[in-house]
This record gives structure tokens, C-alpha cells and sequence, in this order.
């Protein structure tokens, strides 16, 4: 005849638990679900070929990356863009027009070597400033 094992625990208050605390809350058994297991980083490594440690912070959805680029950046390659036919040679200016090249905001970074007409969506201030301190100008769409 079998035994009901729960039954010798009937009466009492812990179970065979040791003191009334000591089975309390998920921190007793080691975290809740999968937490403090280390092996699904390694699985996603081998299947997507990166590290990925969870979330952090949050993504704005009304958020939308312009692709943007510094002067100084545009001023170093100008003469390969002219080269390449990208970009033309005008009375001893470069014409550029920035979306020719995937960009759409030109930033203020760098300095202005070359006298630079760019047409672009648009430009901080800081990068109309530069342009026109090098005799050139910064046409917006």
C-alpha cells in the first residue's frame, strides 16, 4: 500500500523547509525564469554571429536617422568626387550636390580648405558658416 507523503507534512507549518524564511521569494530559488543563465548568449552568438546582453533604455519610434555628414569630411574627398564625376569644377569652384553622394544634412565638423557649392536638404549653421568663410556657398532644396 503506497503512502501519501504529503500527509507527514500536514500539521506542519514549514514543510521541512527549515525556518519560516528560508523558502520565501524568488532570490531563495535563484531568480525568476532563465535569470542568472548564461548560456542563451552563446546560442545567439553561434546563430547571429553577436553578443547580445538584453535591452537597454528605449526607442523612440517618432525618431528618424537623417544621414548626415560633416563639411570637413566633403572638403577632404572633394577632388576624388570631381575625379569620379560626382561633383564639377566651376570657376575654380567644386558644385556638390550633397544627395548625389546619400547625404542629406551637411554637419559643421572639420575645416574648409576648398571653396565648396553644396546643395543639400540642409545644414547646421555652424557648416553654412565655414562654407562661406571659404567663398563658397550652401544652397538648401
Amino acid at each position: 500500500m503506497p503512502t501519501n507523503t504529503r500527509s507527514k507534512y500536514r500539521g506542519s507549518r514549514t514543510c521541512g523547509g527549515g525556518t519560516h524564511k528560508n523558502r520565501r521569494g524568488a532570490g531563495n530559488r535563484g531568480g525568476r525564469g532563465r535569470a542568472g543563465h548564461r548560456d542563451h548568449r552563446w546560442s545567439h552568438f553561434l546563430l547571429a554571429g553577436q553578443i547580445h546582453n538584453g535591452k537597454n533604455g528605449f526607442v523612440s519610434a517618432r525618431k528618424v536617422k537623417v544621414p548626415v555628414l560633416d563639411i570637413g569630411e566633403i572638403d577632404q574627398i572633394a577632388e576624388y568626387l570631381v575625379q569620379a564625376g560626382i561633383a564639377e569644377t566651376e570657376e575654380g569652384a567644386i558644385l556638390l550636390d550633397a544627395a548625389d553622394i546619400g547625404v542629406e544634412k551637411v554637419l559643421g565638423g572639420g575645416q574648409v580648405t576648398h571653396v565648396l557649392k553644396v546643395t543639400a536638404a540642409s545644414f547646421s549653421a555652424q557648416a553654412k558658416e565655414k562654407i562661406e568663410a571659404a567663398g563658397g556657398q550652401a544652397l538648401t532644396i
